[in-house]
C-alpha cells in the first residue's frame, strides 16, 4: 500500500498529514519544538502516538532512535562507508537489522530485511516534485515502522547536509 508524503514541509516543528493512496489521512507527523533534541511523533488518525523519533544524545556518530510505548524500538545510523548510494542501518532492539539504501535526497531508496524488499520510497510516481510515496510492499510489514524509518533517514540526511532546521532547546 502506498502512502503519500508532502516533502516541502519537512522540518522539525512542522506538522503534516501522510495520506494513503486514496487521498485519505492515514498518519499525522507531529514535529516537536522547544526540545533539546530533534523529535518527531508519528500518530494515527485519532491522535494516538504510534512511533516517536528522537535524536540520540551522546552518540559518536549521528543516530536517531525510534520508540513505541515509551520503549526503544530501534536505532538508526548512517553506515560509515558508501560510495554512490546512501546506506543506513536500522537495528531493532529484538536483534533484527533492516538496511536502507539508495538516493535519499532524490527520495529513491528501499528498506530491506535480509535482502527482501519491505518498502520502496520513490518520487517517480508523482508529477509534483514535493511529493514522494512510501510503498509498503510486504503485507506483514509494520506500516508505521516503515514510514518512521523513511521519515527518519530523510531527516538525518538533510540534517547532515544542513538542509533542515531544528527545534530550539
Amino acid at each position: 500500500m502506498k502512502f503519500l508524503v508532502r516533502d516541502k514541509i519537512f522540518d522539525i516543528g512542522d506538522d503534516y498529514w501522510i495520506e494513503d493512496q486514496n487521498g485519505d489521512k492515514a498518519f499525522f507527523v507531529d514535529g516537536k519544538v522547544m526540545r533539546i533534541r530533534d523529535t518527531l511523533e508519528i500518530k494515527d488518525r485519532s491522535g494516538r502516538s504510534l512511533i516517536t523519533i528522537k535524536e540520540k544524545m551522546l552518540s559518536i556518530r549521528d543516530a536517531m532512535t525510534l520508540e513505541r510505548d515509551d520503549e526503544e524500538l530501534a536505532t538508526i545510523r548512517k553506515k560509515k562507508f558508501s560510495l554512490l548510494r546512501d546506506h543506513y542501518r536500522v537495528k531493532l532492539n529484538e536483534g533484527t537489522e533492516l538496511d536502507v539504501s539508495g538516493k535519499i535526497f532524490d527520495r529513491e531508496f528501499k528498506i530491506e530485511y535480509d535482502d527482501e524488499l519491505l518498502a520502496l520510497v520513490s518520487r517517480k510516481w508523482f508529477r509534483v516534485r514535493e511529493t514522494y510515496a512510501v510503498d509498503v510492499v510486504r503485507e506483514d510489514a509494520d506500516i508505521a515502522l516503515m514510514i518512521a524509518v523513511a521519515v527518519c533517514v530523510i531527516h538525518m540526511a538533510e540534517k547532515e547536509d544542513g538542509r533542515v532546521g531544528h527545534g530550539e532547546g
